[in-house]
Protein backbone atom coordinates (compact mmCIF):
# COMPACT_ATOMS: atom_id res chain seq x y z
CA UNK A 1 0.00 0.00 0.00
CA UNK A 2 3.16 2.48 0.59
CA UNK A 3 4.50 1.69 -2.71
CA UNK A 4 1.09 2.66 -4.13
CA UNK A 5 0.78 5.83 -2.81
CA UNK A 6 4.36 6.33 -3.28
CA UNK A 7 3.64 6.16 -7.14
CA UNK A 8 0.57 7.95 -7.15
CA UNK A 9 3.07 11.23 -5.73
CA UNK A 10 3.92 12.71 -9.31
CA UNK A 11 6.61 14.72 -7.76
CA UNK A 12 8.09 12.01 -6.22
CA UNK A 13 7.91 9.56 -9.24
CA UNK A 14 9.73 12.61 -11.25
CA UNK A 15 12.10 12.86 -8.12
CA UNK A 16 13.16 9.25 -8.76
CA UNK A 17 13.55 9.48 -12.16
CA UNK A 18 15.80 12.04 -12.02
CA UNK A 19 17.50 10.42 -9.30
CA UNK A 20 18.18 6.94 -10.75
CA UNK A 21 19.50 8.70 -14.15
CA UNK A 22 22.45 10.50 -12.15
CA UNK A 23 23.03 7.58 -10.35
CA UNK A 24 22.98 5.31 -13.08
CA UNK A 25 25.56 7.83 -15.19
CA UNK A 26 27.93 8.30 -12.09
CA UNK A 27 28.24 4.86 -11.46
CA UNK A 28 28.89 4.10 -15.24
CA UNK A 29 31.99 7.03 -15.12
CA UNK A 30 34.71 4.32 -16.14
CA UNK A 31 32.75 3.13 -18.84
CA UNK A 32 31.71 6.42 -20.02
CA UNK A 33 34.22 8.75 -19.34
CA UNK A 34 36.65 9.87 -22.53
CA UNK A 35 39.74 10.60 -20.11
CA UNK A 36 41.00 10.57 -17.27
CA UNK A 37 39.73 12.75 -14.63
CA UNK A 38 42.94 14.09 -13.56
CA UNK A 39 44.95 14.11 -16.81
CA UNK A 40 46.46 17.50 -17.54
CA UNK A 41 47.40 18.84 -20.74
CA UNK A 42 47.69 22.46 -21.07
CA UNK A 43 47.68 23.08 -24.49
CA UNK A 44 44.13 21.98 -24.30
CA UNK A 45 43.26 24.08 -21.32
CA UNK A 46 39.93 25.83 -21.83
CA UNK A 47 38.86 23.95 -24.73
CA UNK A 48 34.88 24.47 -26.02
CA UNK A 49 33.01 21.66 -26.01
CA UNK A 50 33.83 19.14 -29.22
CA UNK A 51 33.88 15.54 -30.40
CA UNK A 52 36.88 15.08 -28.34
CA UNK A 53 35.95 17.13 -25.28
CA UNK A 54 31.87 16.90 -24.96
CA UNK A 55 31.70 19.83 -22.17
CA UNK A 56 35.32 21.35 -22.94
CA UNK A 57 38.14 21.68 -20.46
CA UNK A 58 39.03 23.89 -17.27
CA UNK A 59 41.85 25.48 -16.84
CA UNK A 60 44.57 22.86 -16.72
CA UNK A 61 43.46 20.77 -19.67
CA UNK A 62 41.51 18.22 -17.77
CA UNK A 63 38.31 16.93 -18.91
CA UNK A 64 35.24 18.27 -18.01
CA UNK A 65 32.77 15.45 -18.78
CA UNK A 66 35.04 12.87 -17.20
CA UNK A 67 35.54 15.31 -14.06
CA UNK A 68 31.85 15.98 -14.12
CA UNK A 69 30.82 11.99 -13.90
CA UNK A 70 33.61 10.98 -10.84
CA UNK A 71 32.65 14.14 -9.03
CA UNK A 72 29.40 12.90 -9.19
CA UNK A 73 30.45 9.56 -7.19
CA UNK A 74 32.66 11.35 -5.48
CA UNK A 75 29.40 13.94 -4.13
CA UNK A 76 27.34 11.47 -3.67
CA UNK A 77 29.33 8.47 -1.63
CA UNK A 78 30.23 11.48 0.17
CA UNK A 79 26.51 12.47 1.41
CA UNK A 80 25.28 9.17 1.88
CA UNK A 81 28.22 7.72 4.10
CA UNK A 82 27.46 11.37 5.63
CA UNK A 83 23.86 10.49 6.04
CA UNK A 84 24.81 7.05 7.74
CA UNK A 85 26.63 8.66 10.58
CA UNK A 86 24.22 11.54 10.95
CA UNK A 87 21.45 9.19 11.27
CA UNK A 88 23.39 6.11 13.23
CA UNK A 89 24.12 8.75 15.82
CA UNK A 90 20.63 10.37 16.07
CA UNK A 91 19.03 7.14 16.01
CA UNK A 92 21.00 5.84 19.25
CA UNK A 93 20.94 9.22 20.92
CA UNK A 94 17.24 9.74 20.87
CA UNK A 95 16.09 6.22 21.72
CA UNK A 96 17.89 6.15 24.38
CA UNK A 97 16.90 9.59 25.48
CA UNK A 98 13.03 9.10 24.57
CA UNK A 99 13.34 5.04 26.56
CA UNK A 100 15.17 5.96 29.59
CA UNK A 101 14.13 9.58 30.22
CA UNK A 102 15.11 11.48 33.37
CA UNK A 103 18.74 12.54 33.54
CA UNK A 104 19.48 10.66 30.55
CA UNK A 105 16.97 12.31 28.95
CA UNK A 106 17.85 15.44 30.12
CA UNK A 107 21.56 15.78 29.47
CA UNK A 108 21.60 14.58 25.78
CA UNK A 109 18.80 16.79 25.19
CA UNK A 110 20.69 20.01 26.57
CA UNK A 111 23.66 18.83 25.04
CA UNK A 112 21.34 18.55 21.07
CA UNK A 113 20.05 21.60 22.20
CA UNK A 114 23.30 23.42 22.88
CA UNK A 115 24.62 21.73 19.70
CA UNK A 116 21.80 23.52 17.51
CA UNK A 117 22.15 27.14 19.10
CA UNK A 118 25.50 27.19 16.95
CA UNK A 119 25.84 28.37 13.49
CA UNK A 120 27.06 24.02 11.73
CA UNK A 121 28.66 25.46 9.08
CA UNK A 122 30.64 28.14 11.01
CA UNK A 123 31.60 25.20 13.21
CA UNK A 124 32.38 22.98 10.84
CA UNK A 125 34.30 25.46 9.26
CA UNK A 126 36.44 26.40 12.39
CA UNK A 127 36.75 22.48 13.28
CA UNK A 128 38.03 21.35 9.00
CA UNK A 129 40.91 24.17 9.59
CA UNK A 130 42.42 21.92 12.40
CA UNK A 131 41.36 18.30 10.99
CA UNK A 132 43.86 16.90 7.55
CA UNK A 133 41.66 17.57 4.61
CA UNK A 134 40.23 13.81 3.57
CA UNK A 135 37.55 12.00 1.95
CA UNK A 136 37.03 10.42 5.45
CA UNK A 137 37.51 13.53 7.50
CA UNK A 138 34.68 15.50 5.50
CA UNK A 139 32.24 12.40 5.66
CA UNK A 140 32.73 12.34 9.73
CA UNK A 141 32.75 16.27 10.32
CA UNK A 142 29.05 16.19 8.25
CA UNK A 143 27.55 13.62 10.30
CA UNK A 144 28.99 14.40 13.08
CA UNK A 145 27.62 17.69 13.28
CA UNK A 146 24.41 16.70 11.50
CA UNK A 147 22.55 14.67 13.76
CA UNK A 148 20.22 16.63 15.90
CA UNK A 149 16.91 16.69 14.36
CA UNK A 150 17.31 12.82 14.15
CA UNK A 151 17.41 12.37 17.26
CA UNK A 152 14.94 15.20 18.70
CA UNK A 153 12.25 13.26 15.99
CA UNK A 154 13.25 9.87 17.20
CA UNK A 155 12.96 10.68 21.01
CA UNK A 156 9.61 12.09 20.11
CA UNK A 157 8.57 8.76 18.88
CA UNK A 158 10.16 6.50 21.79
CA UNK A 159 8.44 8.51 24.46
CA UNK A 160 5.01 7.87 22.08
CA UNK A 161 5.74 4.38 22.10
CA UNK A 162 7.43 3.16 25.01
CA UNK A 163 4.67 2.45 27.30
CA UNK A 164 2.17 1.00 24.68
CA UNK A 165 0.94 -2.22 25.36
CA UNK A 166 3.40 -4.59 23.51
CA UNK A 167 6.30 -3.28 24.81
CA UNK A 168 4.96 -3.96 27.99
CA UNK A 169 4.33 -7.19 27.47
CA UNK A 170 7.71 -7.88 26.15
CA UNK A 171 8.98 -6.06 29.46
CA UNK A 172 7.21 -8.52 31.46
CA UNK A 173 8.59 -11.54 29.39
CA UNK A 174 11.83 -10.87 30.90
CA UNK A 175 13.12 -9.10 28.25
CA UNK A 176 16.09 -6.03 28.39
CA UNK A 177 16.02 -2.96 27.60
CA UNK A 178 18.17 -2.24 24.53
CA UNK A 179 16.07 -5.45 23.17
CA UNK A 180 12.79 -3.17 24.08
CA UNK A 181 14.78 -0.96 22.10
CA UNK A 182 15.59 -1.81 19.32
CA UNK A 183 13.59 -5.57 18.97
CA UNK A 184 10.05 -3.97 19.81
CA UNK A 185 10.04 0.32 19.93
CA UNK A 186 12.60 1.29 16.69
CA UNK A 187 10.88 -0.45 14.21
CA UNK A 188 7.66 1.17 14.68
CA UNK A 189 9.56 4.64 14.22
CA UNK A 190 11.15 3.60 11.01
CA UNK A 191 8.71 4.82 8.58
CA UNK A 192 9.11 8.70 9.60
CA UNK A 193 12.89 7.68 9.42
CA UNK A 194 12.70 7.07 5.75
CA UNK A 195 11.73 10.55 5.21
CA UNK A 196 14.17 12.16 7.10
CA UNK A 197 16.74 10.13 5.44
CA UNK A 198 16.06 11.40 2.37
CA UNK A 199 16.04 14.76 3.72
CA UNK A 200 19.40 13.95 5.36
CA UNK A 201 21.36 12.78 2.18
CA UNK A 202 19.94 15.80 0.19
CA UNK A 203 21.27 18.28 3.33
CA UNK A 204 24.46 16.18 3.49
CA UNK A 205 25.49 16.59 -0.65
CA UNK A 206 24.25 20.60 0.13
CA UNK A 207 26.94 20.75 2.96
CA UNK A 208 29.76 18.80 0.90
CA UNK A 209 29.59 20.98 -1.80
CA UNK A 210 29.00 24.16 0.59
CA UNK A 211 32.41 23.27 2.28
CA UNK A 212 34.40 22.07 -1.03
CA UNK A 213 33.47 25.83 -2.38
CA UNK A 214 35.27 27.24 0.41
CA UNK A 215 38.18 24.94 0.11
CA UNK A 216 38.06 23.01 3.04
CA UNK A 217 36.06 19.54 1.67
CA UNK A 218 36.78 17.13 -0.77
CA UNK A 219 40.71 18.40 -1.52
CA UNK A 220 42.32 18.63 -4.97
CA UNK A 221 43.02 16.63 -7.04
CA UNK A 222 40.36 14.19 -6.40
CA UNK A 223 36.72 16.11 -8.10
CA UNK A 224 33.41 17.04 -6.52
CA UNK A 225 30.73 19.13 -7.74
CA UNK A 226 31.56 21.31 -4.56
CA UNK A 227 35.33 21.78 -5.80
CA UNK A 228 34.46 21.87 -9.25
CA UNK A 229 32.64 24.95 -8.61
CA UNK A 230 35.59 26.38 -6.30
CA UNK A 231 38.02 25.67 -9.11
CA UNK A 232 35.33 27.55 -11.92
CA UNK A 233 34.43 30.72 -9.47
CA UNK A 234 37.24 32.70 -11.19
CA UNK A 235 36.68 31.96 -13.90
CA UNK A 236 33.05 31.95 -14.67
CA UNK A 237 32.89 34.81 -17.27
CA UNK A 238 35.31 32.77 -19.22
CA UNK A 239 34.35 29.60 -19.23
CA UNK A 240 30.80 29.53 -17.35
CA UNK A 241 30.04 25.71 -18.40
CA UNK A 242 32.56 25.15 -15.58
CA UNK A 243 30.21 26.41 -12.99
CA UNK A 244 27.02 25.67 -14.68
CA UNK A 245 27.23 22.27 -14.75
CA UNK A 246 28.34 20.94 -11.26
CA UNK A 247 25.47 23.71 -9.96
CA UNK A 248 23.19 22.18 -11.83
CA UNK A 249 23.62 18.60 -10.59
CA UNK A 250 23.94 19.51 -7.44
CA UNK A 251 20.26 21.42 -8.00
CA UNK A 252 19.22 18.39 -9.85
CA UNK A 253 20.16 15.92 -7.17
CA UNK A 254 18.82 18.23 -4.04
CA UNK A 255 15.59 18.81 -5.57
CA UNK A 256 15.55 14.98 -6.33
CA UNK A 257 15.63 13.78 -2.90
CA UNK A 258 13.48 16.18 -1.64
CA UNK A 259 10.61 15.16 -3.96
CA UNK A 260 11.37 11.62 -3.27
CA UNK A 261 11.62 12.72 0.88
CA UNK A 262 8.56 13.74 0.52
CA UNK A 263 6.38 10.73 -1.88
CA UNK A 264 8.10 8.70 1.45
CA UNK A 265 6.16 10.85 3.75
CA UNK A 266 3.57 10.60 3.05
CA UNK A 267 3.47 7.06 1.86
CA UNK A 268 4.16 5.91 4.71
CA UNK A 269 1.80 8.45 6.88
CA UNK A 270 -1.54 6.52 7.73
CA UNK A 271 -2.81 9.90 8.22
CA UNK A 272 -2.20 11.03 4.60
CA UNK A 273 -4.99 11.69 1.70
CA UNK A 274 -4.56 9.15 -0.42
CA UNK A 275 -4.20 10.73 -3.43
Amino acid sequence: KAWQRFRRHRLAMVGLAMFAIIVAVTLAAPLIDRYPPNELNLKDKFQPPSAEHWLGTDRVGRDVWSRTLHGGRVSLAVGFSAALVSMSIGIVLGALSGFYGGATDMLIMRFTDVLMTFPRVVIMLTVATFVRQTIVNVILLIGLFSWMGTARLVRGQVLSLREEQFVLAARSLGAGSLTLIFAHVMPSVIAPLLATLTFTISGAILLESGLSFLGVGIPLPTPSWGNMLHNAQEMVQHAPMLAILPGLLILFTVISFNYIGDGVRDAVDPRSIQR
